[in-house]
């Protein structure tokens, strides 16, 4: 690939970039997702209906990701970011509409744009964030995430302080819309500059080769598996809070925002473990971690006990997906078509968690669903070993 040469204050000023991209990413999702009963009550509809609400973001993110590497690759990762986040923004502004007028199918458009905007925005920040990393010589990818970590605690804050002020959902949604659009704007610009590769390097790595890769392919499941971990609880945490404990909406959004910021800390400290015990045995210690808080959660008996599952919860769900994006990028001539591939099978937790959580709770009520996340935990773990990095001349499984 052609390559860029750059100082080293320009690098620390584009880490700083990416990580307001991650962050700013995390505070969009996470805003509104914290007030995610707020978003059931003023749509009246029922667990089921919000769980297929959730598939419009998630169906629209999965249909969308095959298309994010090629696009980042053509158009360099602050482009396709800066198209993600307009995307992101409009999607937002449409789902605070929805919410506005009480329309499901106003609110779930909104979510199709959101959706959209997200795979194009994480696929091409993740590329930016590991060229940043093998050019630091450091291992940041971890920390990069801690940033949309930071992001979703500034998210499910925003979310709790409103729903304790009684502040509207559709007016948090629009302030998070603008604050969203004037920060990526300026951060954006001080991402590197792209460079297209050679002609002959663009024709060495297409979609298609690249799905036919296992080590990509297992590598994607390694985030589907924590992807599902993470996306479960996510999207279905406060709700579970709230139905399952009779807890009030501020106790929702409060552990909401334990998990997130367990995953925060974790992220944040995760690359100093990666880098002395490596990626795979991490990745198996977490997933045991995960499934500790899951089991608290389901079966704790009071929030109290919940909530400590919530946060072993976020630190086991942590690393898994950051772990993965780095080991698909570990070749930076692959690196935007390998994301986007693995990226495909990774989101492919955010297409089914909603809608399954969402059937089986209203069948089984909402903490036995969510021991669906079980099956995710066990192919995350299953499929760990392929994020052992790649020997530094090997660009090829």
């Amino acid at each position: 690939m052609a390559s860029l040469d750059v100082d080293q204050p320009r690098l620390l000023v584009a880490r700083n970039a990416v990580g307001a991209a991650f962050a700013m990413n995390g505070l969009a999702y996470a805003g509104w997702l914290s007030r995610a009963p707020a978003a059931r009550e003023g749509l009246e509809i029922s667990a089921a209906g919000f769980g297929l609400l959730l598939l419009c973001m998630s169906a629209s993110a999965v249909a969308a990701i095959p298309l994010a590497g090629p696009l980042v690759q053509r158009l360099g990762p602050a482009r396709s970011v800066m198209l993600g986040c307009a995307s992101v923004v409009t999607g937002l502004t449409v789902l605070a509409t929805g919410v506005l007028l009480g329309s499901p199918v106003v609110a779930g458009a909104g979510l199709l744009f959101a959706g959209m905007g997200t795979s194009t925005w994480d696929v091409a920040m993740n590329v930016e964030g590991a060229d940043v990393e093998r050019r630091l010589g450091r291992t940041l990818m971890p920390r990069f995430h801690a940033g949309f970590s930071l992001g979703t605690v500034a998210g499910a804050a925003i979310g709790a302080g409103a729903a304790a002020t009684g502040l509207p959902l559709w007016g948090q949604l629009y302030a998070t819309s603008a604050l969203t659009a004037a920060i990526m704007v300026f951060a954006v610009r001080r991402l590197l500059p792209h460079v297209r590769p050679e002609p002959g390097e663009e024709r060495g790595m297409t979609v298609a080769q690249a799905w036919r890769e296992p080590r990509t392919i297992l590598i994607g499941l390694v985030m589907l598996g924590f992807g599902f971990t993470e996306g479960v609880a996510n999207d279905w945490l406060a709700i579970g809070l709230v139905d399952g404990y009779a807890a009030s909406d501020t106790v929702g959004a409060v552990g909401f925002g334990v998990f997130v910021t367990a995953m925060t800390l974790a992220r944040l400290f995760g690359g100093h473990a990666i880098e002395r015990w490596g990626r795979v045995p991490i990745l198996r210690a977490t997933a045991l971690t995960a499934l500790a808080g899951l089991l608290l959660v389901v079966f704790g008996g009071s929030p109290v006990v919940a909530l400590a599952g919530a946060l072993l919860w976020g630190v086991g769900a942590a690393l898994g997906f950051p772990v993965g994006m780095s080991a698909a990028a570990d070749d930076p001539a692959r690196a935007a078509i390998r994301v986007s591939v693995a990226g495909s099978v990774g989101y492919g937790a955010f297409l089914a968690g909603p809608p399954l959580i969402g059937f089986a709770a209203e069948h089984f009520g909402i903490l036995p669903s969510l021991l669906c996340v079980l099956g995710a935990l066990a192919i995350g773990l299953g499929a760990s070993g392929a994020a052992h990095p790649l020997e530094p001349s090997r660009g090829t499984p």
